[in-house]
């Protein structure tokens, strides 16, 4: 979760692999996707700055290369220890960085129609990051560099491709559905004409708060001597 007060701070954070090698493989990597949306997110945010891009990309590199074995076999402690290292650091970004839009869609996605957090994250995330390519390539040349493309004499598109087709590609590797009707979400005069709406209002407000706090956190930043309290 986001700490928006000093009184919701935790003093410590436990993060022991050997508690979650029977989590259950779904759940493994519904929760992994989420760290990677975290971590994504946090990267192309406008509150990002090279504290939060450091510890986010550290987090988006252990996740591509250790959520598939921990998915595949639980019990692999060395995969697990290393996504909850990736965990910890996008936690560490996303709390000083924020979120966007993924996030923003992803909540209503699953309050509405009662579905998992990640899963919900891991199908909104490369069709949102297609969008924010466009405006921070550098981010996706940065995230394509640490989980292994070369780079050189390549475009800021090709880049940005490569990342969000290994998005897809780990995310049907680890088992996550490519539609809603997957997890049976109907289409149906309902949803078209009142839920999709409704969603979508909700989504443009959350995103709205979203954007407050990324604004404060760069306020926070550029005038360390202001008021807002932002955790660091």
């Amino acid at each position: 979760m986001v700490m928006v007060d000093k009184n919701s701070v935790a003093k410590i954070s436990v993060n022991d692999p050997e508690l979650m090698v029977d989590k259950p493989a779904a759940l493994t990597a519904a929760t992994g996707l989420d760290a990677l949306t975290h971590a994504i997110e946090a990267l192309v945010t406008p509150g990002a700055y090279p504290v939060t891009d450091a510890t986010a990309l550290a987090a988006v590199e252990l996740i591509f290369s250790n959520l598939a074995r921990t998915v595949s076999d639980g019990h692999d402690i060395e995969a697990r220890e290393q996504m909850v290292y990736a965990i910890f650091l996008g936690g560490l970004a996303f709390n000083n960085a924020g979120l966007g839009y993924v996030h923003a869609m992803a909540h209503q996605l699953g309050g509405v129609y009662d579905l998992p957090h990640g899963v919900c994250n891991a199908m909104l995330l490369p069709i949102v990051e297609e969008e924010n390519a466009k405006h921070v390539p550098e981010k996706f040349r940065a995230i394509a560099k640490v989980i292994g493309f070369e780079d050189k004499g390549k475009t800021d598109k090709e880049c940005a491709d490569y990342v969000i087709q290994r998005i897809r590609n780990l995310s049907k590797e680890v088992g996550i559905p490519a539609k809603l009707s997957e997890l049976g979400v109907m289409v149906t005069f309902w949803l078209k004409s009142l839920q999709i709406p409704i969603c979508s209002l909700f989504c443009l407000r959350t995103a709205e708060a979203l954007l407050r706090c990324c604004l404060a956190y760069k306020i926070k930043k550029e005038r360390p001597e202001s008021r807002l309290h932002i955790p660091l």
